[in-house]
């Protein structure tokens, strides 16, 4: 086995994104970017794409320490089609740069970003939305299976004349425990869909 191989490595954790993980997240993103095409266009410097404007937060999902998962929480920027597309009753917060390492892939880690990504938006008053390309069936699978709620379609732009089409979903419905203002820095762990606080 080699030294990074994710098979094994027990249950995945997910914390709080610090600096030092960015360079292994961008190492990550290359072999998703290799088997998957995610990102579409991929950038000139992977570790300044990670971070986003107007980011309220970031986390890694690690097995047996290392970073295998990636996702981002960020206000709605002017382009975006999610939030526009959004049940009225509220503010959003928008999920991006979310990805699996494929060599830790079958734990379960997706939807283990998605629960703790919509625990925070929740936690900030909001409800979080993304958007997919529809060619990502296994992503458009993830959160259907997880309960997003399909919200339609639009075009987002990508640069400069550059419209892609996209899928929009929002986060189900919060659980009643989920209190507005709290905040929670305690790593999750475990695959049973609980909250893991």
């Amino acid at each position: 086995m080699e030294p990074n191989d994710t098979r094994r490595g027990g249950a995945p954790v997910v914390t709080e994104r610090a600096a030092a993980d960015l360079p292994v997240c961008a190492e990550v993103l290359g072999a998703v970017h290799r088997k998957d095409g995610y990102p579409v266009n991929w950038p000139a410097d992977p570790v300044g794409w990670l971070r986003v404007d107007g980011e309220l937060g970031a986390w890694v999902a690690r097995l047996a320490g290392r970073p295998v998962g990636h996702v981002v929480l960020a206000g709605p920027g002017p382009g975006d089609v999610a939030p526009r597309l959004a049940p009225a009753g509220g503010p959003t917060a928008v999920v991006g740069r979310l990805f699996v390492d494929p060599a830790a892939r079958g734990r379960r880690i997706g939807a283990l970003l998605l629960d703790r990504v919509a625990h925070e938006a929740r936690l900030r008053g909001a409800r979080a939305v993304l958007d997919v390309v529809p060619s990502d069936v296994a992503a458009v699978a993830l959160y259907e299976r997880a309960g997003w709620q399909f919200l339609g379609t639009g075009q987002q732009e990508w640069g400069p004349d550059e419209l892609i089409d996209v899928r929009c979903y929002a986060a189900p419905a919060p659980p009643a425990r989920d209190t507005p203002g709290a905040r929670d820095t305690a790593p999750w762990t475990g695959d049973d869909g609980e909250d893991h606080r």
